[in-house]
């Protein structure tokens, strides 16, 4: 398991940087909840969400054909994002803030946060199995794509939210 665990740190990277473009290649509905739809930090959290969700379609598919043991597995990703989210925002703005942006700084930083959320997940996969926790999991990754969708549409008006090379907050008005 953890040989899937530090490859999936690397496929994820690379998923990432795929997604980063594939709403200005396919631009949908659908994609925009997935997808980042401009360059504000809180589009980018998604490049936390779908590629992390997508490789984990993968591993959970593996780890049942090779008849590897584990438990919370939707849990464990579900959780491992949402810290993932938290630990990159707790760490860029301030970043951000005082230095202005990076990609550098911001990409690097991504790498960091995927490694700490294979580690999350990979410990509450260890972990003993906790009732519901699929249930759980799930509700969180519809809960937060709902969240992301509802605010891709509707921003809040801060710095988090604002494209500063579109000079816009949230979706495109030519793609509303």
């Amino acid at each position: 398991m953890r040989k899937i665990k530090i490859v999936g740190i690397f496929i994820i990277f690379g998923l990432s940087f795929i997604s980063h473009f594939i709403y200005e290649l396919v631009p949908n509905t659908l994609f925009s909840i997935l997808f980042p739809v401009n360059e504000s930090i809180w589009e980018h959290m998604k490049l936390l969400v779908t590629p992390v969700a997508l490789f984990s379609l993968f591993e959970y598919i593996f780890y049942r054909r090779k008849n590897i043991e584990f438990n919370n597995f939707i849990l464990s990703y579900s959780i491992s994002i949402i810290l993932g989210i938290l630990i990159y925002l707790i760490v860029y703005l301030p970043i951000d803030y005082i230095f202005g942006h990076s990609a550098i700084v911001a990409i690097g930083l991504l790498f960091i946060v995927f490694v700490i959320m294979q580690i999350i997940s990979y410990y509450i996969m260890n972990y003993k199995n906790i009732k519901y926790s699929n249930i759980m999991g799930v509700g969180i990754i519809i809960l937060l794509y709902i969240v992301f969708g509802y605010l891709t549409y509707k921003p809040i008006e801060n710095d988090l939210f604002y494209d500063t090379q579109k000079k816009i907050y949230g979706m495109p008005k030519e793609r509303i």
